[in-house]
């Protein structure tokens, strides 16, 4: 990746100089890793939420020439509203035959959401950060196994999981390590977590190929939004 910066992104003036900055930085990136056989280089598309400044930022980049582009500088102070509507007018600035990678973007609906614009990569803690602090990713939304309602659910935390953590272990004994902060349990809550995710995009990517995409995301998207307590008003009212 390109030396980029991250800034505020909804603070104009800020924006307007990382804007600069990063451009700067990504020439100078290419100048000194001309060659993408070995590694390819992709340059950061910054801008915040605005749409003038993502313009002038994938202008730059694109003048540059990169094998792939990563959209920046989103999930870091905005709301998902806002993140969404950015890459509604940032994706159509990039080419459709280059890679177009999300940074730091993790949570399930916002990859549902990302995909269906035409996100092809992504990278998150989120999986991992949430199982050190108990909670655990399901088709219901995000819950905290560290509820009082697990103490006796025999129940894995997804029926329809086939992580080693949903095939050997009931929420009730999940609930007892988080709360006994055993490390076992944030191991597990790790396992099930990135499994879920990797399932649900190669749902995703088989939706695609089967030439129907919301056919599988319309679905998630209500069922997960419909009950998860992580989501915002202003995203579950935009589904109904």
């Amino acid at each position: 990746m390109c030396f980029d910066e991250c800034p505020k992104p909804t603070d104009r003036a800020i924006v307007e100089r990382a804007v600069k900055r990063t451009s700067l930085w990504a020439r100078r990136c290419r100048e000194a890793h001309p060659d993408d056989q070995v590694q390819a280089l992709f340059g950061i598309i910054q801008g915040g939420i605005f749409e003038d400044q993502r313009a002038a930022s994938a202008h730059d980049l694109l003048d540059i020439g990169f094998p792939g582009y990563a959209v920046g500088g989103l999930a870091v102070g905005e709301t998902k509203t806002e993140m969404v509507a950015t890459l509604d007018f940032t994706l159509p600035m990039l080419p459709d035959e280059r890679p177009r990678y999300l940074m730091g973007v993790g949570e399930p609906d916002d990859l549902t959401q990302a995909i269906e614009r035409g996100i092809d990569l992504f990278d998150c803690v989120i999986p991992t950060r949430l199982a050190r602090h108990g909670a655990a990713f399901t088709p219901d939304g995000r819950i905290n196994v560290r509820s009082v309602v697990h103490a006796r659910n025999p129940a894995p935390l997804d029926e329809t999981c086939d992580c080693y953590c949903c095939q050997n272990f009931s929420r009730a004994y999940l609930r007892h390590l988080v709360k006994a902060d055993e490390i076992l349990g944030a191991y597990l809550l790790s396992i099930h977590n990135i499994r879920f995710l990797i399932r649900h995009v190669q749902q995703m990517r088989q939706a695609i190929l089967d030439g129907d995409l919301r056919a599988y995301t319309e679905p998630f998207l209500n069922r997960y939004l419909a009950n998860s307590a992580t989501v915002p008003n202003e995203i579950k009212e935009a589904m109904d």
